[in-house]
């Protein structure tokens, strides 16, 4: 029999108390994540004359897997609107979520993106949730949060409307400072929040640019 190390016991009895956890079980939410967005889009409209996610709004969900944002976003955008996921990991279907497996790092998985996008060919808003599989290594995985985090503000830059925003996972680290400044670039407002429903223990912060400046 393998034993189950100490820390492993101590997250899962933190995992079924987690009062984010009880709620979404209440809330038929596939995870606690969905109260992460839900709180973001609440921050987003504060200041601004539009919503972060609103009915009729293309959206690309990053990292999607098991499908908390894509619930809330689908949700929010309505049937109206456009929910395209992708994650490496195998997710259950959902009713206005449209859903890729793959590398979004591979050259293949943006092709599978931009075709499920078409025809409406621009993107009212890039979620990206994606985080490395943590080694333990501190210098490792923070610069692989970084490459993550670049790679979808790229993808944002690519893909967004004038006026479009994003929302994306970021690691207090050497290259935190540079990713924000890149965001203050491209955003007109641009903020970085720690999520009440994000655990205490964990380094994840999420920046939110809103107004995305297209070049002409």
């Amino acid at each position: 029999m393998v034993k189950r190390r100490p820390s492993s016991g101590r997250w899962l009895r933190e995992h079924h108390s987690d009062p984010f956890v009880l709620q979404a079980r209440r809330d038929g939410y596939r995870s606690r994540a969905a109260y992460k967005l839900l709180e973001l889009n609440g921050h987003a409209m504060v200041g601004t004359s539009g919503r972060l996610l609103a009915p009729g709004m293309t959206v690309v969900d990053l990292g999607s897997a098991p499908g908390g944002w894509c619930q809330v976003a689908a949700n929010l955008v309505g049937h109206s609107g456009r929910v395209v996921a992708m994650d490496l990991l195998v997710m259950p279907p959902l009713e206005g979520v449209i859903f890729i497996q793959g590398d979004f790092l591979g050259e293949a998985a943006l092709e599978d993106l931009g075709r499920a996008i078409h025809p409406r060919r621009t993107v009212d808003v890039v979620l990206s949730d994606m985080a490395p599989n943590m080694t333990g290594i501190a210098a490792a995985d923070q610069t692989r949060g970084e490459l993550l985090a670049e790679a979808a503000h790229d993808f944002a830059r690519q893909t967004l409307r004038a006026g479009g925003s994003l929302v994306v996972k970021v690691f207090q680290g050497p290259g935190f400072h540079e990713t924000v400044r890149r965001a203050r670039l491209d955003f007109e407002r641009v903020k970085v929040i720690k999520p009440q429903a994000s655990r205490d223990r964990s380094a994840e912060q999420y920046l939110v640019g809103v107004g995305f400046r297209a070049a002409p």
